[in-house]
C-alpha cells in the first residue's frame, strides 16, 4: 500500500476548489444575479463650517473616498418616501416632522428638523410590514459633527413591543437605555449614514439619538428606507 502525503499546497488547491465550487453554485449566482445597486441621490456637499475637535475610542476614521456602491434584490425602493412621522418630540424646536420623508436632503437650515434635548427619537410608519434591505440617515451636514447614541429599530408595532429588531446601535454605555452597542461613532458628511438592514421584516422604523457634540439637541434632514413590502 502506498501512503500518500498531502503537502500544504495540495491542501490549499483542494480548498480553494471547493470555495470556487461554493461560491459559483447556480443558487448563489442566480441570487447575485437578482441583485442591483440602490440609486440613492446625494445633496451638495458643503465645504464650509468649522473642524471637528473631538476625539472618541469608538470614533470611526473618516474616509474621503466616494462610499462603495449598495447591492440590494432588484425593485428595491424608498418606502419612507412622504410617510408618516411621529417623534418623542411632537413640537419640534424649528422644522417639521414630514421633513424626513420629504426627499429634501440639502444642508440648509430649511430642509432641517430640530428635537429638544436628551435622548429622542423619530420614527416612520412604513404602512405595512415589509423587508428592509438599507436605511440611510442624513442628520446635518452642514458641518462636521458627531451624533451620540445613534440606535436604530425596526418594529412590526407603533409601541415597539413585536418583533423589536436593532439594525445599528452605537451607544456604547447604555446611556439611552436600549442596551449597549459595538457600531461606531461617525462624522456626518453629505453621503448620509448607510446602514444594512439586511432583509429584516417590520413596518415601524425608530431613530434614536441624544444630543452631538455641538450641543445637546437633535437633528434630521432626511431618512431613506430601502426594501420591498411583503406580500
Amino acid at each position: 500500500m502506498v501512503n500518500k502525503v498531502v503537502t500544504p499546497l495540495v491542501a490549499l488547491a483542494a480548498c480553494a476548489m471547493v470555495a470556487f465550487i461554493f461560491v459559483a453554485s447556480p443558487a448563489a449566482v442566480a441570487a447575485e444575479a437578482e441583485k442591483e445597486a440602490l440609486k440613492i441621490e446625494l445633496p451638495q456637499p458643503y465645504f464650509g463650517g468649522t473642524p471637528l475637535d473631538y476625539f472618541s475610542e469608538i470614533l470611526e476614521e473618516r474616509s474621503y473616498k466616494p462610499r462603495p456602491p449598495f447591492m440590494a434584490p432588484k425593485g428595491a425602493t424608498n418606502l419612507a418616501k412622504g410617510k408618516t412621522v411621529t417623534s418623542s418630540d411632537p413640537d419640534p424646536n424649528y422644522g417639521k416632522l414630514a421633513f424626513l420623508t420629504d426627499g429634501e436632503k440639502g444642508y440648509q437650515q430649511d430642509y432641517l428638523v430640530e428635537l429638544a434635548n436628551g435622548v429622542q427619537w423619530a420614527q416612520i410608519d412604513l404602512g405595512q410590514v415589509s423587508e428592509i434591505y438599507a436605511i440611510v440617515l442624513w442628520h446635518f451636514h452642514a458641518a462636521d459633527r458627531v451624533y451620540f447614541d445613534v440606535v436604530v429599530r425596526v418594529a412590526d408595532d407603533a409601541e415597539f413591543t413585536k418583533n423589536v429588531q436593532t439594525v445599528y446601535n452605537n451607544d456604547h454605555d447604555n446611556s439611552s437605555g436600549l442596551g449597549v452597542g459595538k457600531d461606531k461613532e461617525y462624522i456626518e458628511t453629505y453621503e448620509g449614514r448607510l446602514m444594512d438592514a439586511k432583509g429584516i421584516k417590520g413596518r415601524y422604523v425608530r431613530l434614536y439619538t441624544n444630543g452631538n457634540t455641538t450641543d445637546e439637541t437633535n437633528h434630521y434632514v432626511e431618512v431613506e428606507v430601502y426594501g420591498a413590502p411583503v406580500k
